[in-house]
C-alpha cells in the first residue's frame, strides 16, 4: 500500500509554505544520498555516520534466510518462547512488529525485580534470550545477560546454545558473546537505535518470534522511491513539515492510534520522535494518547493532533486542525524516520544525536558506586515516602505535594509522569495520565522506567523547560541480585530513578519522587489529590 495523509489548519499551511522549500533544497533526495551537511556544520560530523536507515532495506535482506534458518532450528529443538533483552530502539520496534503480527515476544525492558524475577520463570526450558545493544554495555542488558545465563546454568540448561546477541561490530558484547559461543547477528553501525527497526535489531527478535519480517521490509521498499523524491507530494517531506513547520510552532504532538490494526505504532514513534528532537532547549514532545483521547486537555493552540488511521484513507474529511496518516507497518516506519530528519533541519537541530541521554547513565553509574545514604523524605504518608528536588515546597500532604508540583507549571508546559514500577503488575496507574491532564489542563506524557530514559529522557532534559515531573518508585523488598555485579536490581532500579531525577533537578525542572511498596493501592490517594 502507499502512504496517505490528509491535512487541516496549521498543519495544511505548514505543508504549502514549507514543502517547496524542501523540495528546491533538495532534501529528500539528499537525505537518500546520506548528504551530511543537511543539517548544518555542527551536525555534520555525526549526520555523515547515522544516515544507514536509508539503506536498511537492501542492507537487511541478506538477514532474512538467516533468522528463518535459526527459527526452524530453535523450534526444532523446542524452544519457542522468544525473550528479548533490549531498551529503547532496541525493543520498542520489535515490539510493535510482533504485537501487530499477533506472535508472542516477551519484551525485558526494566529493572524492577519482580518484573525480571517473573521473565525469568516462565518457561525457562523452552526460552531463547535475544539480548540486544548496539554500545554493548548498556547496563540493563548486562543485568539481563547474567541473570539467564545464571538462569540456564541452574537448570542444567546449555546457555550458549540459548542466547542470541545483537549488536554492533567491535562491540565489547560482541567478543563476550562469540567468547561463550552465542550466536551473534552484526547490525549495521552507520544506524541508530532509534532508526534501527528495519536493521537486526527489530528484524531478529521479531522473525524468531514468528513475525513475517520479509514481508515488513517489502513494505518499506514499497514507499522508499516515494520518500526519496524532491517532490511536493512526498509524505515524508509532509509529515515533516507537519511535525516542525507550523507558525507558531505546535511542538505538542498528540499521536492516536485506534484507528489503526498496528499495535504500538504510537510507543514507537515517541522514542522516535522525542531523543531525535529534544536538544538545545528546542523539541517536538510526542503525547501518546489513549482511545479516550483525553491526555490533551485546554488549550491547545500547541498542540498538533495527528491521527494514525486505518490502513487506507477512504476520505479527507479530516477534523480541522488535525492530521491523518495511513501506511503499511513498514512504510510508517520508513516515513517518520525521513519525517524526524526533516523536522530537523527544520528545528536547527542534530536529529542523529542524544547527548542528554548519557547524563543520566553516568548519574546512575556514580550512584551505584559511590552508595550514598539514602535522602530522607520530605514526609512520609499513608506509607508514601514523599520527596522533592530542591525550591519545591510540598508541606505535609500528598494533596500539597501534588499542588505545589503543578504550581510550577507553565502555561505552555506538560506533565510526565515516570512509574519505576513492574509494568505489568500495574498497568493500572496509566490512569494517572487522563487524572492529572484533567487538572493540569495541559499535555501529559506517561513513562515506564527505566525504558524511558532511553527515549523520552533525551527531550525532558535537552528540550524546552517546561516540563514537571511526577516519579513514582516501587519499593524494593523482596530484591533480586545481578549475578557477578556488585548491585541488585532493586539497587539498580533505585540509582536509575534517583540519577534520573538528580539530573533533571540540575536542569532546573521540579521533581515529585513518591517512593510506595504497592504502587496501585497508591491510586486512590493520588485521585483524590488530583481532583
Amino acid at each position: 500500500m502507499t502512504i496517505s495523509i490528509a491535512v487541516r489548519g496549521d498543519a495544511a499551511a505548514a505543508v504549502e509554505r514549507v514543502v517547496p522549500q524542501l523540495v528546491g533544497d533538495l532534501v529528500a533526495s539528499g537525505i537518500t544520498a546520506q548528504v551530511p551537511t543537511l543539517w548544518g556544520p555542527e551536525a555534520e560530523p555525526e549526520a555523515a555516520r547515522r544516515l544507514g536507515w536509508t539503506e536498511a532495506v537492501a542492507v537487511s535482506t541478506p538477514l532474512l534466510a538467516e533468522i528463518e534458518s535459526l527459527r526452524e532450528e530453535l523450534r526444532t529443538r523446542g524452544l519457542d518462547h522468544v525473550v528479548l533483552s533490549g531498551m529503547g530502539g532496541s525493543s520498542l520496534a520489535p515490539e510493535v512488529i510482533a504485537r501487530t503480527a499477533g506472535v508472542e515476544l516477551t519484551v525485558v525492558d526494566a529493572t524492577e525485580p519482580g518484573q525480571v524475577r517473573r521473565a525469568l520463570g516462565d518457561r525457562l526450558d523452552r526460552t531463547v534470550l535475544v539480548v540486544s545493544s548496539k554500545s554493548g554495555s548498556t547496563v540493563e542488558t548486562d543485568a539481563h545477560l547474567r541473570a539467564w545465563t545464571a538462569a540456564f546454568d541452574a537448570a542444567g540448561l546449555d546457555a550458549a546454545e540459548r542466547i542470541v546477541v545483537v549488536t554492533d561490530p567491535g562491540s565489547p558484547l560482541e567478543a563476550r558473546a562469540r567468547e561463550a559461543g552465542h550466536r551473534v547477528f552484526l547490525a549495521d553501525p552507520t544506524v541508530g537505535g532509534r532508526f534501527s527497526a528495519l536493521t537486526a535489531f527489530g528484524l531478529v527478535p521479531a522473525g524468531l518470534a514468528g513475525a513475517d519480517v520479509r514481508s515488513l521490509l517489502s513494505e518499506a521498499g514499497a514507499v522508499s522511491v516515494e520518500l526519496a523524491q524532491d517532490d511536493e507530494t512526498n509524505p515524508g517531506l509532509v509529515l515533516g513539515a507537519v511535525l516542525a513547520g507550523t507558525s507558531p510552532l505546535r511542538d505538542k504532538i498528540a499521536l492516536v492510534a485506534d484507528g489503526t490494526h498496528i499495535v504500538g505504532l504510537a510507543d514507537w514513534a515517541e522514542q522516535l520522535l522525542a531523543e531525535s528532537t529534544g536538544k538545545r532547549g528546542r523539541g517536538l514532545l510526542p503525547v501518546v494518547v489513549g482511545p479516550g483521547g483525553r491526555e490533551v486537555r485546554g488549550d491547545l493552540a500547541d498542540v498538533q493532533i495527528i491521527r494514525l488511521v486505518a490502513d487506507e484513507l477512504e476520505t479527507f474529511d479530516v477534523a480541522e486542525g488535525e492530521v491523518e496518516v495511513s501506511a503499511s507497518l513498514g512504510g510508517h516506519f520508513l516515513l517518520w524516520q525521513y519525517a524526524v530528519a526533516v523536522a530537523g533541519r527544520l528545528l536547527g537541530i542534530d536529529p542523529f544525536d542524544q547527548p542528554d541521554v548519557e547524563s543520566a547513565k553516568e548519574a546512575t553509574r556514580e550512584l551505584l558506586t559511590a552508595r550514598p545514604e539514602t535522602v530522607p523524605p520530605a514526609f512520609v504518608s499513608g506509607g508514601v515516602a514523599v520527596r522533592a528536588s530542591s525550591g519545591l515546597v510540598v508541606g505535609g500532604s500528598l494533596e500539597s505535594a501534588v499542588a505545589a508540583l503543578l504550581a510550577e507549571l507553565p502555561a505552555d508546559g506538560y506533565v510526565a509522569i515516570q512509574a519505576y514500577v513492574d509494568r505489568h503488575a500495574h498497568a493500572d496507574l496509566l490512569a494517572l495520565r487522563e487524572w492529572t491532564a484533567e487538572r493540569a489542563e495541559r499535555p501529559t506524557t506517561f513513562g515506564w522506567g527505566p525504558r524511558f530514559l532511553h527515549s523520552t529522557g533525551q527531550y525532558h532534559k535537552g528540550g524546552p523547560a517546561t516540563g514537571v515531573f511526577l516519579q513514582i518508585v516501587q519499593g524494593t523488598d523482596d530484591d533480586l541480585a545481578v549475578p557477578g555485579a556488585p548491585f541488585t536490581f532493586g539497587e539498580l532500579l533505585h540509582a536509575q530513578a534517583a540519577g534520573d531525577a538528580e539530573v533533571l533537578a540540575a536542569h532546573g525542572r521540579p521533581v515529585l519522587t513518591l517512593t510506595v511498596d504497592d504502587p496501585s493501592a497508591l491510586l486512590p490517594a493520588l485521585r483524590g489529590a488530583l481532583r
